[in-house]
């Protein structure tokens, strides 16, 4: 195959960005190719050619870019190309815009790795110029086929031009696979079973979930280790954070670390770990189930978005469908690990069949009295992980009520978002600190409903 002169707009390193990671990757695999590669990112970074690309104008130029190229490969989020917060008139005017500079650049590939139906919803008066983009491109590849039935039955994309890719095609290790020196640079224990939740800590992220299903594993030696930086610093991640924070500190054995994490570092917790856990509310596919199939990590994942699709084929997977599931499933790897049975629940299903009979010694009865006894220790601490999550637990009505946030500063009408955003701005210092009262008295009335619970789960079943 000849060598091409290819364009990427991704975000790029040193900003951290999960779709710049990707990217980098991908660049790396056409390089070794022999493809002449730039990278066009949205904002000042290690790339080429840095364009803001929102907005009409920003779509105009990323086209005129775009023609100097045999080849343009778009990572598409709509954060990169419409303004925040986007009104109809604003995203229909950038879409129009940005499928024009699409069709005209020529052969352009949009690699999806999230779609949201509101794009496409019949009763945004934008939605056919957001469909009108993706039909623009010579080629729309995703991940998973739900998006691709997406793209074709919801988007109108003639299905010979959407095709899937596998999320991790381009992926390779960046360090060596030994548990054992990973855990060590780390600074980790040698031994004991080490579960992972790693990545960008956002809400839709889950892992609070993980800490709370981890429950009282840490007394058998396991632990649980939250790594990753705050992508977002808006007040819900705050608050979430915080709750990460109050989580890890009741809870032996987990433990919270908040920062920066390098490319080769990412790799090195994925090594260290024993189990990698994903406990997802959203997400459509994950860069870090496809690093932890790189490198043999058993993965537990919650059964959301393109994940189970995505996941299908690899080995060590448990797809779990709510916290009770989530508690049982990290409960049977430790004690997979600890008797060296497997952790997809097999010996716990064998057991479970176990009989008296005759001429059983002993140990035996001893060794199913103790099993047993597990189990209902199992079950307790996945009814307290459960409440812990709120779900089912005397507090889940105080936690669906939505954390109080200020409305969007965006109207439809010409000018008025502009005014909004002013008056925000000139009043924000009075608003803010009622907001985050607020949002302090709900979390204080959560947590004393929660030890309310504990108290009388303790004196039901002690």
């Amino acid at each position: 195959m000849s060598s091409e002169r290819i364009l990427v707009v991704s975000p790029y390193p040193p900003i951290r960005d999960g779709i710049g990671s990707y990217a980098v990757q991908q660049v790396r695999a056409l390089r070794r190719a022999g493809n002449h590669v730039e990278v066009c990112s949205p904002e000042p970074s290690a790339a080429h050619h840095h364009l803001d690309t929102r907005g009409p104008k920003g779509a105009l130029a990323l086209g005129r870019l775009a023609r100097r190229f045999d080849r343009t490969i778009l990572h598409f989020h709509p954060d990169f190309f419409y303004e925040i917060p986007a009104t109809p008139t604003s995203r229909l005017t950038t879409g129009t815009a940005l499928a024009l500079a699409l069709r005209t650049a020529g052969n352009v590939t949009i690699v999806l790795h999230e779609v949201d139906h509101r794009w496409a919803a019949p009763t945004d008066p934008s939605a056919k110029a957001t469909r009108a983009v993706f039909r623009a491109a010579a080629e729309v590849a995703v991940h998973v086929p739900e998006h691709r039935r997406m793209m074709v039955e919801e988007f109108g994309v003639p299905a010979e031009r959407v095709t899937l890719v596998d999320h991790g095609g381009d992926f390779v290790a960046r360090v060596p696979d030994d548990r054992a020196e990973a855990r060590r640079i780390l600074g980790l224990p040698a031994d004991g079973h080490v579960f992972l939740c790693i990545g960008f800590v956002q809400p839709h992220k889950g892992f609070d979930r993980a800490v709370a299903a981890f429950g009282d594993l840490g007394s058998a030696g396991a632990s649980l280790y939250v790594v990753g930086s705050v992508r977002v610093d808006d007040p819900l991640t705050a608050d979430h954070v915080a709750e990460l924070e109050r989580l890890a500190a009741r809870t032996p054995g987990a433990h919270l670390r908040l920062s920066y994490v390098s490319d080769d570092r990412f790799d090195r917790w994925i090594v260290a770990a024993d189990t990698v856990v994903l406990p997802y509310r959203e997400i459509w596919s994950s860069s870090v189930a496809e690093r932890a199939r790189l490198y043999g990590r058993p993965v537990i994942a919650s059964r959301v978005g393109g994940l189970a699709d995505q996941l299908a084929d690899a080995p060590g997977i448990q797809l779990v469908d709510d916290n009770v599931a989530l508690a049982l499933a990290m409960r049977r790897a430790v004690s997979g690990a600890a008797s060296g049975s497997p952790a997809d629940g097999s010996t716990e299903r064998a057991s479970a069949a176990w009989s008296f009979a005759d001429g059983v010694d002993r140990e035996s009865v001893q060794a199913e009295v103790r099993r047993r006894a597990g189990t209902g220790s199992a079950s307790r601490a996945a009814r307290r992980a459960t409440s812990a999550a709120g779900t089912g637990s005397a507090s889940s009505p105080l936690r669906r009520v939505p954390t109080l946030s200020l409305p969007p500063a965006a109207s439809a009408r010409p000018g008025v978002s502009t005014v909004k955003k002013l008056i925000r701005r000139v009043i924000g210092w009075e608003l803010d600190p009622i907001r985050e009262q607020v949002s302090r008295i709900q979390r204080a009335t959560v947590e004393s409903v929660d030890v309310l619970d504990a108290r009388v789960d303790e004196l039901e079943d002690p």
